[in-house]
């Protein structure tokens, strides 16, 4: 079980977190989204151990992160940019981490090669972006963790090679009760792993749900009338977002969805859907509630 809680981190004039708390269950995948610079990867590498939060508490099975041994020999850091020593291969790379990490498992390391398909004669800083991430991943299941801190894990791995991480990622949470938090831009990947996500936005935490409650509590809604639309409906229905294309009128609404139908037919509406919402349009439509919208940028 992951903690945290009130954790603040300040790098001079920046607040780059602020009082922010979250519990990433065992064997669950926590999703942090937000926008750029909203604090995400500082929060990661407190997590990870790198950086000592400025005040607040971080535990992972109730010990504390920071310079904690036993705590970082059960968990992995993939970060953005995967560091590797100049001069190693893949071979010299798995032997240094069978001589820090307790639980290295030299045959997984070994099945593992099937499914990456690199020499491991080849030094990793000659590879290729792409190969260079998977090298990590490589590198990184066979440590056998409880905890996996993933930055943008899948950026630069083409569309086959995510797929098999995927799966990599989700068989451990599945056999071995993994706990996993990973931060990434591509909210379309999250949403077919993560059970959980966290939004955060200038170093704030501005909601955490289940992924399955989150998508059943926001509604897309397109509602026409034969008439002129109603003015009460939008006052009775305050929408996160609202347009007007022709006839119909599109709301993002939240709530409960079985109320928002009973309250829109109180109308009588000539056409009334409720249309899924991706992760990726909660995220735009949240985000917009709290000031960080698209806005028209020609001129």
């Amino acid at each position: 079980m992951i903690e945290i809680e009130s954790v603040s981190k300040r790098f001079q004039e920046t607040e780059a977190l602020k009082e922010v708390s979250l519990s990433v269950r065992r064997g669950s995948i926590y999703g942090l989204v937000g926008s750029n610079g909203a604090g995400k990867t500082t929060l990661l590498k407190i997590l990870a151990g790198i950086y000592r939060a400025d005040s607040g508490r971080l535990t992972i099975d109730s010990q504390p992160v920071f310079e904690n041994h036993s705590i970082k020999a059960r968990t992995i850091f993939i970060p953005d940019a995967p560091y590797h020593f100049p001069n190693f291969t893949i071979r010299d790379m798995a032997l240094f981490y069978s001589r820090i990490y307790p639980r290295w498992n030299q045959a997984r390391f070994e099945k593992l090669g099937d499914v990456f398909n690199i020499e491991t004669r080849l030094r990793v800083r000659t590879l290729s972006k792409g190969m260079q991430r998977q090298v990590s991943f490589w590198l990184g299941l066979p440590l056998m963790p409880d905890v996996m801190v993933l930055d943008e894990p899948l950026d630069g791995l083409d569309p086959v090679m995510r797929r098999k991480v995927k799966n990599l990622i989700i068989q451990d949470v599945a056999e071995r009760k993994m706990s996993v938090v990973i931060s990434s831009h591509n909210l379309r990947e999250l949403e077919d792993i993560c059970d959980y996500i966290g939004i955060l936005h200038q170093g704030e935490m501005l909601l955490q749900r289940d992924l399955d409650d989150l998508k059943a509590d926001v509604h897309k809604i397109q509602i026409a009338f034969s008439g002129d639309i109603p003015p009460a409906l939008l006052q009775d229905l305050p929408a996160l977002y609202q347009e007007k294309r022709g006839s119909v009128l599109i709301l993002i609404v939240r709530g409960a969805s079985a109320e928002i139908i009973s309250r829109m037919r109180s109308y009588h509406p000539a056409v009334l859907d409720i249309l899924p919402l991706t992760l990726e349009e909660i995220f735009i439509y949240e985000m917009g509630d709290r000031g960080y919208e698209i806005k028209n940028v020609l001129y």
